[in-house]
């Protein structure tokens, strides 16, 4: 009899541990075969790169490496002494070509007052060019003295957009170039996540989908939404000859690796963890719950450490 109980309870060891390997089994291949979810995600935002709109040298240094700033903020000023003088000349300038203008105007009514016994049609003619000339010269100086204007308040360089100063390498008194990047700002607005999916996930994916994203290092499922779907990835096989004609790749491999596409997720609160842009992230978009439950459905967590473990043999093995 306790023969028979003990091969028993072997028998039952045996087919539970059997009947649970089968469902971590199922569960990890419907994870990596079928469900829509990558490990290779990253942290992107819009970069902007910041350059002076006139050359000079750097006068004055706000801002530090790695620092928050407002958009309209002052970033740094470019020596402004050359700016200042240039805009006293266009103004010189300016009330030399309003007098000019002036007596060109006076000169021309005196000619059309005068009888034409007095002043010929020809006289009469080159007064009122004389006067359409001054004008002209006029306008060149009002427009040279708002140029003069615009590249003083442009020696002050501002933030465009809201965001963090980073790679910064510069000090007072280096020279600047105009339009050449001298640092970057990223763009806090526009931090997001983009996950690289294997193209035969993409019909399980919609605009709108709940996702949950995990970056490495951090334990937390930080919550957020399908933003969009890339329109189109580069064509590797297809280059334009130069007939204008499509050149394709002679070749054809047997096996063939699925695309990956990128998709744009929005981040719930991107203020609830700390995000560095090129971070590595693992991306999974989230299976609809059913009809009348209002819970937002998540991954179990021991499936996400064995999905790790296993990827990180392959990786390794690999």
């Amino acid at each position: 009899m306790k023969r028979f109980l003990s091969l028993l309870a072997r028998v039952a060891v045996t087919l539970v541990v059997v009947a649970a390997a089968f469902a971590v089994g199922t569960s990890l291949w419907a994870y990596y075969m079928q469900a829509p979810w990558t490990r290779d995600g990253h942290v992107r935002a819009d970069i902007v790169g910041v350059a002076p709109d006139v050359s000079g040298l750097v006068g004055e240094m706000l801002v530090r490496d790695n620092q928050t700033v407002r958009k309209g903020d002052v970033l740094f000023r470019v020596d402004a002494q050359r700016f200042a003088l240039a805009l006293r000349l266009a103004e010189a300038a300016v009330e030399g070509q309003q007098a000019t203008l002036g007596q060109a105007k006076r000169d021309a009514e005196r000619y059309q007052t005068l009888s034409r016994n007095v002043a010929s049609q020809q006289q009469v003619e080159q007064a009122l060019a004389a006067e359409t000339i001054a004008d002209a010269n006029y306008q060149q100086a009002l427009a040279n003295r708002d140029v003069a204007k615009l590249n003083l308040q442009r020696s002050e360089v501002r933030a465009a957009t809201d965001g963090v100063v980073t790679n910064l390498a510069l000090n007072p008194g280096d020279y600047v170039t105009a339009g050449k990047a001298v640092m970057a700002l990223v763009d806090s607005d526009s931090i997001r996540v983009e996950g690289y999916f294997e193209e035969t996930k993409l019909p399980r994916i919609r605009v709108g989908d709940a996702v949950s994203v995990r970056l490495m290092g951090d334990g937390r499922d930080l919550p957020g939404h399908v933003q969009s779907i890339a329109g189109g990835i580069e064509d590797r096989e297809r280059t334009n000859g130069t007939s204008l004609l499509a050149n394709v790749t002679p070749t054809f491999s047997w096996v063939r690796l699925a695309q990956r596409v990128p998709v744009r997720v929005a981040l719930d609160d991107p203020t609830a963890a700390p995000l560095v842009v090129g971070q590595t992230a693992t991306v999974a978009v989230l299976p609809v719950p059913a009809a009348g439950d209002r819970r937002q459905a998540s991954r179990p967590e021991w499936l996400d450490r064995i999905a790790d473990l296993v990827g990180g043999i392959g990786n390794w093995a690999s």
